[in-house]
């Protein structure tokens, strides 16, 4: 009952968060005149990828390395195939030519330098920086692409019409830069709960920690991704959603793991099956998503839902095969 009870109250915490986080990240692109979905590619990723890093740096400290790598592995298979499937099934998905140029491609980076990495089995030091150093190149990137566009950005939110200046401008900005930050937190806060109920769950069931990561923790820290995607695709600001998605593919691979990775005693361990079944099929997910997009630079009902089913058979693996 206790662990019912946390997943209930999780899962309204998250829509909650959601809804102050959606609400305030797009009001403040809007301010300060910079694209949303850079937004959602920096703040907002970020922000939602807290529960992964708070999972991961307690995996690492306690030596449990294959709950830390298959929680990422995991969320971000879920982000990929899941979430993104989720959003193209409920309304055709297109991308922008920045997104094609940049982002795509830093996901493809993170996930292949990722696989190489554990390919010994292990992670250690020397692999955190070398993750770490593809966190700073992918923000420095992101925030170089938006700049460039922030003129035009700004000529479109006048015409779109921007908050008036003239009506407590500090007030007001206080009130979205609250309100983004506060989302940030009850979302994490959600997930908090919404995972200590599920693994609770889980571990009662006898399942071990790597299919806890690539499952219960994996679905149950993505719920911001998906919250917000949902919210996002519903009030048509997609592009806070799909940068939020893209962009903690990146960091949970190049911040999230990459900061653990420099903090635990000899590194992590990477057990065979992460190696060879699920890390492969992350990078998959992420390199499947490149034709998709470049065919039309948008991705289908019909492809969102192959994606779905892709996860489902997936998961289905994961349940008869590894518990």
């Amino acid at each position: 009952m206790a662990a019912a009870a946390l997943i209930a109250a999780g899962l309204v915490a998250l829509v909650v968060g959601g809804e102050l986080l959606l609400r305030g990240g797009s009001q403040v692109a809007r301010r300060i005149g910079i694209p949303p979905i850079v937004i959602g590619q920096t703040v907002v990723s970020i922000g939602t990828s807290t529960p992964e890093l708070a999972i991961s740096i307690e995996a690492a400290v306690n030596n449990v390395g294959e709950l830390a790598v298959g929680n990422i592995a995991g969320t971000n298979t879920v982000n990929l195939l899941l979430i993104l499937g989720l959003s193209a099934l409920l309304r055709p998905l297109a991308l922008n030519a920045r997104t094609l140029r940049v982002d795509l491609p830093m996901t493809g980076l993170a996930a292949l330098a990722l696989l190489a990495l554990a390919a010994d089995g292990a992670l250690t030091r020397i692999d955190g920086v070398a993750l770490l150093a593809v966190a700073v190149l992918y923000t420095v990137a992101v925030t170089r692409a938006g700049r460039r566009e922030r003129a035009a950005i700004h000529e479109a939110y006048e015409r779109e019409g921007r908050p008036d200046p003239s009506r407590h401008p500090v007030l007001l900005a206080t009130l979205e830069v609250t309100a983004l930050l506060v989302g940030i937190v009850v979302v994490v806060v959600g997930a908090d709960w919404l995972v200590d109920g599920a693994v609770d769950l889980a571990r009662q069931l006898g399942v071990s920690n790597a299919v806890i990561g690539l499952t219960i923790v994996a679905i149950g820290t993505s719920a911001p991704e998906l919250v917000t995607t949902i919210i996002s695709t519903v009030r048509d600001h997609r592009d806070i959603a799909i940068g939020n998605l893209i962009g903690s593919g990146v960091y949970n691979v190049a911040l999230i793991l990459g900061l653990p990775t420099l903090i635990a005693p000899g590194g992590l361990h990477v057990p065979a099956p992460l190696v060879w079944v699920d890390l492969p099929v992350m990078t998959a997910a992420v390199l499947a998503c490149m034709p998709v997009f470049l065919s039309g630079r948008r991705a289908s009902r019909l492809e969102g839902g192959l994606f779905v089913l892709a996860y489902a058979v997936y998961l289905g693996y994961l349940i008869v095969v590894r518990t």
